[in-house]
């Protein structure tokens, strides 16, 4: 039984009817542009077809109920208990409800109707593991409240609203892009988003090429103090820099001329992260005119570039993560190979000729874990379009 017919089931079981719609909202995979999106920049994600689904109907009343379907868990909350971070029974609502609460909590405050729902979902999206599981359970169940509700928003729109409710709700300082590639996703495409603007374009993947992701079975540890000391150090780069280049609000407005010009002038681990950023940022944007013409071979050279660049500048991968990169970028069909997310554990992300992916993804793993003697998750990935709502 796939997902889907499960959801429909365990829906029937649990409230005894069927649901009317279901939602699906995509992982996301950032194949160039990491930890760039906090310093302004331009980042190259994809939706991924790993996804979360919810299952859902009206419930005629102000309350929602949910059904974790994965984790065999239950829980319902008002407009009146998620401004307390409660159920409706006044108890603090767990981690992961924090998610489609925080979702309803961020469309509240914009004044959109949000009827109470009854819901189970699924996701097939690994947490934990740099792939957004969070922000396409934020966008599953923000497209289904938009069902439900009437109204209709713009994708970005949405994605902005998932931002709100994963800083100002749940408590993570997250950029755009997450929400942002579940919300507007396309079909066979990348997207190359301007993290300032928000401006962004579809851009075609090679022909002929499939997404690799590998999950090094690695968890993150220590992310959070790690992500915000390379994050203050983004800041204090800006404001020295300001000191000689008083138009640079952030390091998206470095050249790569003007960084090398000033970087002396910066503390030496400061300078590394900061130079880590300013060359990401030229490398995406160069990307883009290589995707355009095709040019797979440079544009594998500019993943394999940015592993190096996370591994020995920002310092955010880890032996297991460098151990996948390089087994893949030795491999045949394998154009280019880098973590992908924040690091410290969890995938890389490798772009590989379709002919070659299924030994491709077989060898890996073999290697990995004769390195290792772990066992990694492969997954073979196609870009997929961004939330959607099916009657069922």
């Amino acid at each position: 039984m796939d997902t889907h017919q499960r959801l429909i089931s365990a829906f029937h079981q649990h409230f005894g009817t069927d649901p009317d719609f279901v939602a699906r909202a995509p992982g996301r995979v950032n194949l160039l542009g990491e930890h760039v999106d906090y310093n302004d920049g331009f980042v190259l994600p994809a939706a991924i077809d790993r996804v979360t689904l919810v299952a859902f109907r009206d419930s005629g009343l102000s309350r929602s109920a949910l059904l974790a379907l994965d984790l065999g868990e239950e829980t319902g909350f008002d407009h009146q208990s998620i401004l307390k971070k409660q159920d409706s029974n006044g108890v603090p609502l767990s981690a992961w409800a924090r998610y489609p609460a925080g979702m309803l909590w961020s469309l509240n405050a914009e004044g959109l109707e949000t009827p109470g729902m009854q819901a189970v979902f699924a996701s097939d999206v690994p947490r934990g593991a740099g792939l957004s599981s969070s922000a396409s359970v934020e966008m599953a169940f923000g497209a289904a409240w938009e069902k439900l509700g009437g109204w209709s928003i713009p994708p970005i729109r949405l994605a902005k609203l998932g931002q709100k409710a994963e800083i100002q709700y749940v408590g993570v300082n997250c950029g755009i892009m997450d929400q942002f590639a579940s919300a507007c996703g396309v079909k066979d495409r990348l997207l190359y988003l301007d993290c300032r603007s928000l401006d962004w374009q579809p851009v075609r993947l090679p022909e002929k090429t499939v997404i690799v992701i590998a999950d090094t079975s690695i968890r993150r540890s220590l992310t959070n103090s790690a992500y915000n000391e390379r994050r203050a150090s983004c800041e204090e780069a800006v404001r020295i820099l300001q000191g000689f280049l008083p138009g640079v609000r952030a390091l998206r407005d470095v050249s790569l001329e003007q960084f090398h010009h000033f970087a002396a002038c910066l503390p030496e681990i400061t300078a590394r992260r900061a130079q880590h950023i300013v060359e990401e940022i030229a490398r995406t944007r160069q990307a883009v005119d290589l995707l355009e013409n095709n040019d797979i071979s440079r544009f594998g050279q500019l993943m394999n570039a940015c592993h190096a660049s996370l591994r020995d500048l920002y310092q955010v991968s880890c032996p297991e993560l460098d151990v996948l990169a390089k087994l893949a970028q030795s491999m045949p069909g394998c154009y280019g190979a880098r973590l992908t997310g924040a690091g410290f554990g969890g995938c890389t992300v490798n772009l590989v000729a379709v002919e070659a992916a299924d030994t491709f993804a077989h060898d890996l793993a073999a290697g990995y874990t004769k390195i290792t003697s772990l066992k990694p998750d492969i997954y073979i990935c196609r870009a997929t379009d961004g939330a959607s709502v099916e009657t069922v």
